[in-house]
This record gives C-alpha cells, structure tokens and sequence, in this order.
C-alpha cells in the first residue's frame, strides 16, 4: 500500500468494513461519475476490488472511496488505478470516445497509426458520412495559414492582385461582425466568443466568394470545426518560416502580441510555433519563406496556388 494514500484520498464516512458508505452528505457529481466509470471498467475486466487495489497500490478501502465518489483522488492515483485497470487515464476520467463501445473499438483501431494513416482516414470517414467537400470553388479559393509574421497578410494581396481575385483579410470580417477589435472581442467577450466570430467569418467568406484569396487568424487552427470547414471548402498553403523570422517581421510591424507582456517572447513564439506546426502541416500546399525576399517568397507562392487552380 502507498503510505501517501491518505493525503492524497479524501476520505468518507465508511461502513463497519472501512469502504466508504453510499449515504451520507451529497457527492460531487463529477466524482460521482468517476466513480462510475472506476466501478464499471472494474466490472468489464472480472476484476475485484481487493485486486485492482493491489495492483494500483492503493488500499482498498481508498478504492472503495473512490467508486463511491467520496474519495478526491491526486492525478498519480488516477494513473495508478488506471494500469491496474488496463486502461488509459482518458477512459478512466472520461471523454467522448468513452461514451460507448463503438467509440472505444474504432479508438483502439486507430490508436499508434500513422499521421499518414490518421489523414486517409479522417478523409475517408468524410466521404462515407457525407462530410467530405464536394466544393467545385475549393480549388479556386486560397487559403493563406501559418502564425503571425509568415507574410499571409503582405503575400495573400500581391497574390489576389496577381490572379485578379478578391483579398479577404479573415480577421477584419470578424472584427466587421463584433463591431470592435479582436483584441476587445478577447477582453470583453472572451476566447470562446471570439471562435464564434471566427467561424461566421469564414463561413460568410466562404459563401460569397468562389475567387478568393483569404490571409486567415495565425490561431484558425485551434478550432476543429472551423479548421474541418477551412480545409473543405479551400485549398490551404502554410507559409511557414524561423521563428526569429515571424518575431522580426512582427516586431517591425510594430506589433508583438500575444508576446509583449512576456520577457521570453522568443520561448513564447517556439511553444505557439510548435503546439500549432502538426496542424498547420495540414495544409494542401507549403511555402517556406526563410531567408526569402518577398519577390522570392512571391514566386514560391504564385507558383504553387497556380498548380492547385490549374487541377481544378
């Protein structure tokens, strides 16, 4: 048994055995629930409690708080409890693709697969349920993505200009539609509302204009729906470039949000950079900018979305 059990597992009034009892004061309803699942998974695997305990190492009257949902156990007991359930801590706690047998089948189908795999998937999953983007415009709209500083802004006009398309800058529709800036669509109305803005930009974009080249937030990419909805209707090319590169071209602009309050402004971009680089390596197309005039990084741009216009 771990000697930290008890200060790391509220612990409930309990029956004459030492478990928890099931009356008492009202419980949590989101330790109740996990005590739920605990008990049920325990239930699907033959297992008693007495040999969950002992292969957590936990004692079993704390399990026994815990699936009464009076015991508030630390993360590490989670973890522990969950390999001596033979499950991850996500099935333990509770997501979507816990809320029935079919998600957990089709989750253990495409667990340790491929990126590569994951996307014919996901793409495949489209087609059968009727999602995939049949968009005869989706070749003919492009989609600038990447952070702060790649040129989506600069690149997206000389290219609209070029193809003689309309520019639409994503982020001056969202502001159109809150009626004030994104920064004050952050401080008043938060994050969230903020995603909501997003998305009605897109979607209004989207069905105005067949012709278009859209220079989109750097952060698009942290909304699924939205992003699903970008990837569907656009044909998408990440600009990428160095990390130094995004902070000069940002700083020059005068402007260094979100990383003027922080004094590692560069750890700040890696980490933004890095947490958003799976997602932007979505994209149909890449162009990397680094070391790049703009005449050069022009040319890398007009020549791929040239390619992706004359396949439509």
């Amino acid at each position: 048994m771990n000697e930290q059990d008890d200060a790391v597992l509220a612990t409930a009034p309990t029956d004459g055995n030492g478990a928890a009892a099931p009356g008492g004061e009202a419980r949590n309803p989101l330790l109740t629930a996990l005590g739920e699942r605990v008990r049920n998974l325990r239930a699907q695997r033959g297992l008693t409690r007495k040999a969950v305990a002992l292969a957590a190492d936990v004692s079993e009257r704390h399990l026994a708080n815990l699936e009464y949902g009076t015991g508030n156990a630390s993360i590490l007991v989670l973890q522990q409890v969950a390999g001596a359930l033979h499950c991850s801590l996500a099935e333990l706690v509770g997501d979507v693709t816990t809320s029935s047998p079919e998600w957990l089948l089709i989750r253990e189908l495409l667990e340790n697969r491929s990126e590569a795999d994951l996307r014919r998937v996901r793409i495949a999953l489209g087609e059968l349920l009727g999602t995939a983007s049949v968009d005869p415009a989706r070749h003919t709209r492009i989609a600038l993505i990447g952070l702060r500083g790649a040129g989506k802004s600069t690149l997206g006009q000389m290219l609209a200009d070029d193809l003689d398309v309309p520019f639409v800058e994503l982020s001056r529709e969202i502001e159109k539609l809150a009626g004030c800036s994104v920064r004050e669509i952050h401080d008043l109305y938060g994050t969230n509302a903020y995603r909501r803005y997003e998305r009605r930009a897109l979607e209004e974009t989207i069905q105005i204009y067949s012709e278009v080249v859209i220079a989109t937030p750097g952060g698009i990419v942290s909304d699924p729906a939205t992003f699903n909805e970008l990837l569907a209707h656009c044909t998408t090319v990440w600009l990428q470039a160095a990390p130094e590169e995004h902070m000069g071209r940002v700083a020059a602009q005068g402007d260094t949000r979100p990383m003027a309050a922080s004094k590692e402004a560069m750890d700040d971009l890696r980490r933004i950079l890095s947490g958003r680089a799976a997602f932007y390596s979505k994209a149909d197309l890449s162009v990397d900018t680094s070391g790049k005039s703009l005449a050069q990084a022009f040319q890398g741009l007009r020549s791929v979305a040239k390619q992706s216009m004359s396949a439509s």
